[in-house]
């Protein structure tokens, strides 16, 4: 196990030089460069000149490559045009409200999705796997920012039944002490601010969760369907085992394989469609100050909130190829 996830940890160096090559790239190929993206459209030419030398970026491209990977290493990302913060320092403000957002639309999907394909499956050709069948494509089908209004349109606006927007109530007073609200609210007794924090995670959670609910349905009915035409499932049942052992530990836990491959792959794409969801319902995580970036040309922002994102997909995959190899065995072997 420990030579497994040596190699596996080895193997995430290229994937992040990669990454960090083409963000260079990137910013070099700006329109007009990096300073007439980082400065206003009538800045003279002597200011941009003045800036390039700032910045180094008169320097040969190998020269610039080498100081913009030292400050990723030392943790310098640049400077927030907007707020004139540090970028990791916006980035960690914010992210704990992406976070939650994003574990609540996984557990969404998990927990209705594995057992809703299980049972597809276990009812192959019935109403309940044509109505899984049929939903999940309708769920892949459909927008996450369209799903997101009609949302807020119905349950919050309309019948108003969860709120409409932001992280939590105005004037409601809470003790932060890791910017986790939940969490917080958890370890300090707070149940009326956990409360208020779930009802604002429930629309843009359920929101962010339909494509990957959609995904979970369709893998583990798949999933579970090919199981099933083992011979060692069928030798189980010939043996007399009881149901709930063969269902737990011959088919559940071989069909959950391909299952938690997909989970991770799609919980590092949640931060993604956080964007447009945390647009939708003025929610203040990493999401919606992309997006404020990106109108107000922000590219320190975005190059910095690109990358550490990326590195959190990179590692989530780690992880799921740890936990592949804790289902299955033979995966460390090869």
């Amino acid at each position: 196990m420990l030579r497994f996830l040596v190699r596996r940890t080895l193997q995430l160096i290229p994937t992040l030089g990669g990454l960090s090559i083409l963000l260079f790239i990137w910013l070099q190929r700006l329109p007009g460069g990096p300073e007439y993206a980082l400065l206003p459209d009538d800045a003279t030419a002597e200011q941009r000149a003045q800036l390039r030398r700032s910045l180094g970026l008169d320097e040969p491209l190998t020269v610039q490559y080498v100081a913009f990977l030292r400050n990723i290493l030392q943790g310098d990302l640049g400077t927030s045009i907007q707020t004139g913060r540090p970028v990791v320092e916006e980035f960690f403000t914010r992210f704990p409200a992406t976070f939650e957002l994003a574990i609540t639309a996984m557990l969404m999907a998990i927990v209705v999705g594995i057992p809703l394909g299980y049972l597809a499956a276990r009812r192959r050709g019935g109403v309940l796997d044509f109505a899984a069948v049929g939903g999940s494509l309708l769920g892949i089908c459909t927008p996450v920012f369209f799903l997101a209004f009609i949302l807020k349109v119905i349950f919050a606006e309309r019948l108003g039944l969860f709120p409409s927007a932001f992280r939590l109530s105005p004037g409601l007073n809470r003790t932060d002490l890791s910017g986790f609200v939940v969490l917080d609210g958890l370890r300090t007794g707070e149940l009326d601010v956990v409360w208020d924090a779930l009802m604002h995670l429930a629309l843009p959670g359920l929101a962010l969760a339909s494509i990957p609910l959609a995904v979970i349905v369709r893998m583990t009915r798949a999933s579970v369907l090919e199981v099933l035409e083992e011979d060692y499932v069928r030798t189980a049942d010939a043996k007399g085992l009881h149901r709930r052992t063969v269902r737990g530990r011959h088919v559940l836990r071989n069909a959950m394989l391909p299952v938690v491959t997909a989970i991770g792959l799609l919980t590092g794409s949640l931060f993604a469609g956080a964007v447009l969801t945390e647009s939708v319902f003025a929610f203040p995580g990493v999401g919606s100050f992309v997006y404020g970036a990106t109108q107000t040309r922000d590219y320190p922002v975005l190059t910095g909130f690109i990358l550490l994102i990326a590195t959190m997909y990179v590692f989530i995959n780690l992880l799921v190829d740890i936990s592949y190899s804790l289902l299955d065995p033979r995966v460390r072997a090869q």
